[in-house]
C-alpha cells in the first residue's frame, strides 16, 4: 500500500483532545474550505480560502499578520488567538491556516497517541481535500504505533459515491449532517440540495461505516418537526447502532441574518426529541448545554 507522506493539506485548526467529535478521546483536524454556505454555520471562517485582501492585517493587535508581496502572512509566535482577524474577514476565511504534510501530522498524532482512541477529520468540509485525507488515514492504518486508533470523518455528506468508495477501506466511521428533509429547505439553509446527503447516508449505512446522523433543529425555520413522520420513517430504516444526534440551534459563532433567529430552547428540543423518539422507538442523543 504506497503512501504519499508528502501529500499536503490546508488545516484551519487542530485539537489534540476532544470528547465531542466522535467516540472516546480524539485528535481532531479541521480542514479549511467548504462547498456549503450554511446560514447557520458556527465556524464560517472555515468556508473559503484566504484571498489575501489584507483587510485583517490592520485589525491584528499584536502585528501577527502582515502583507508581504501581496500575500497575508501569519506569525504564530505573535498570535494571542483573539480572532479579531476572523471577525473582520469579508470572505468567510481564516488567515491563520497552516499547510501540513501527512508526515508532519503523523508525527503529531504519534506524540499524543497514548491518550487517544482515534482521530477525526472535520472542517469546513473535510472531503474537499479527499486525497490528503486518504493518505493520512492510510498512514495511520499502516503504522504499528497508530493502527489501533480509529479514523473518523465528520462530513456534510456531499461527497460522491466514487469518493466514498475510495475512503471506505480506511475509515472506521462517519458522522453526517442532515440539515433539512425537503430539498428546497436544505437548499435555502446550505445553498445545496440534500440528494447527495441522503445518498451518502444510505451508502455508509450499507457499508457499516455510518456512526452518526446529526439533525440541527431550528424552531420555525427547519422542516424537521413539520416533516417528522417522513424523517422518522427514514431514520427508522438505519441500523440500530447508528446514533441519531439532535443539535439545538444556538448563536455561538453564527454571523449574519441567523443571529436574529431565536435559539432553540431546552423545552423546544425536548418536544422535538420526544416526538422523534416516540416514532423511532429508540433513544436519540440530545444536547446537554444550552446558551
Amino acid at each position: 500500500m504506497p503512501i504519499n507522506f508528502d501529500k499536503k493539506g490546508i488545516v484551519s485548526k487542530i485539537l489534540t483532545f476532544s470528547c465531542v467529535d466522535g467516540p472516546g478521546n480524539r485528535l481532531v483536524i479541521f480542514l479549511q474550505g467548504c462547498n456549503y454556505d450554511c446560514i447557520t454555520c458556527h465556524n464560517p471562517h472555515t468556508i473559503n480560502h484566504c484571498d489575501d485582501c489584507g483587510d485583517c492585517v490592520v485589525s491584528c493587535p499584536t502585528e501577527a499578520l502582515s502583507l508581504k508581496i501581496n500575500k497575508v502572512t501569519w506569525d504564530e509566535s505573535r498570535c494571542t488567538g483573539c480572532d479579531k482577524c476572523i471577525e473582520v474577514c469579508p470572505n468567510k476565511s481564516n488567515p491563520k491556516t497552516t499547510i501540513y504534510s501527512v508526515r508532519q501530522l503523523i508525527e503529531l498524532i504519534t506524540k499524543h497517541h497514548h491518550f487517544l482512541n482515534g482521530i477525526t477529520v472535520s472542517g469546513g468540509e473535510a472531503t474537499l481535500q479527499l486525497g490528503f485525507v486518504l493518505e493520512l488515514f492510510k498512514a495511520v492504518k499502516a503504522s504499528k504505533e497508530l493502527a489501533q486508533l480509529s479514523c473518523f470523518i465528520d462530513s456534510n455528506g456531499s461527497l460522491s459515491e466514487t469518493g466514498w468508495y475510495k475512503l471506505l477501506p480506511y475509515i472506521d466511521g462517519a458522522m453526517i449532517d442532515l440539515k433539512a428533509w425537503q430539498d428546497a429547505t436544505h437548499l435555502w439553509l446550505t445553498a445545496r440540495g440534500n440528494h447527495r446527503v441522503i445518498q451518502s447516508i444510505n451508502l455508509l449505512a450499507l457499508s457499516d461505516k455510518l456512526h452518526e446522523v446529526r439533525l440541527l433543529y431550528i424552531p420555525d425555520k427547519t422542516d424537521l418537526l413539520s416533516e417528522i413522520d417522513a424523517v422518522s420513517k427514514y431514520l427508522s430504516m438505519l441500523p440500530q447502532q447508528v446514533n441519531i444526534r439532535l443539535n439545538a440551534f444556538q448563536h455561538h459563532g453564527v454571523i449574519g441574518d441567523a443571529l436574529m433567529w431565536d435559539k432553540c430552547s431546552e423545552e423546544q428540543m425536548q418536544q422535538f426529541s420526544s416526538e422523534l423518539t416516540k416514532r423511532l422507538g429508540r433513544e436519540v442523543l440530545v444536547p446537554s448545554i444550552y446558551t
